[in-house]
Order: structure tokens, then C-alpha cells, then sequence
């Protein structure tokens, strides 16, 4: 069971990290504890994986008609979202959501790509069963 828990708890404290170094970089992003910032990262990995694709799909028709560049204001509106419910977790407005957002996105990334490798093991899959998606 630990072995499937190792690639969230990686990608949880890539999330962590990258939050943190946002927070040096913009003076609009503030965390009052290393608790929030932790709770912080936990809570984005969770709006990513539920809300996100929600609003993903609800602003599809604006998401076509900017190119996909509606997409970075759904990311900002997630790590809003996430700075409404972590107390301790501060943005100054909406544009340092929106740089911070992207900023967190590709660092996460980065740092991803070069702890995880190509290491199949680190990659974070879906149950496979029999039954079908809708």
C-alpha cells in the first residue's frame, strides 16, 4: 500500500515546494505557517483533480474561443479558491493568482520531470478494471 501512496506524497511535496518558492518570488503570495503551506499544497492537488476538470468543462465553449488561454484564468481561479479555504494562505488579487498559478505550474513541472525521471513507478495511474468510462 505504501508503494502506491510514494507518487502522491512526491507530487505533494513538489506541489509544496513550488508554492513556496512562489511565495519568495511574489510579494503577493503569502503563507503564515508551514502548516497552511502544506494544507495549501494538499488541497490544490485536490482542486486539481476535482474541480479543475469541472470548470474545465463548464467554460469549454470560452476555452475554444480564446485558444485555450481561458485555461490559465481556470488555474487562477482554482488557487484563489484554494487561498479562500486555507486560512493561512494569502493572494493579493486575481493577476497574482493568475502568474502565480502558471509559475507553480511549471515549476511543478520541472522539478517533476527531473526527481521522477522516466520512472514508471513514480507516475500516478488509474485503477485498471473491466468496467468502461462514460
Amino acid at each position: 500500500m505504501l508503494a502506491n501512496l510514494t507518487p502522491f506524497l512526491v507530487q505533494w511535496a513538489i506541489t509544496a515546494l513550488a508554492l513556496w518558492v512562489a511565495s519568495h518570488i511574489f510579494k503577493g503570495v503569502k503563507f503564515e505557517s508551514t502548516g497552511a503551506l502544506v494544507v495549501s499544497a494538499l488541497l490544490l492537488g485536490f482542486a486539481n483533480a476535482i474541480v479543475k476538470p469541472l470548470l474545465i468543462v463548464l467554460t469549454l465553449p470560452l476555452t475554444v474561443l480564446t485558444f485555450g488561454l481561458f485555461l490559465l484564468v481556470v488555474n487562477a481561479l482554482v488557487i484563489l479558491l484554494v487561498s479562500a479555504l486555507v486560512k493561512g494562505f494569502r493572494l493579493s488579487g486575481f493577476w497574482t493568482a493568475l502568474f502565480a498559478s502558471l509559475f507553480v505550474s511549471v515549476l511543478s513541472f520541472l522539478i517533476g520531470a527531473f526527481v521522477t525521471g522516466n520512472d514508471p513507478s513514480m507516475t500516478i495511474q488509474m485503477p485498471q478494471g473491466t468496467g468502461t468510462w462514460l
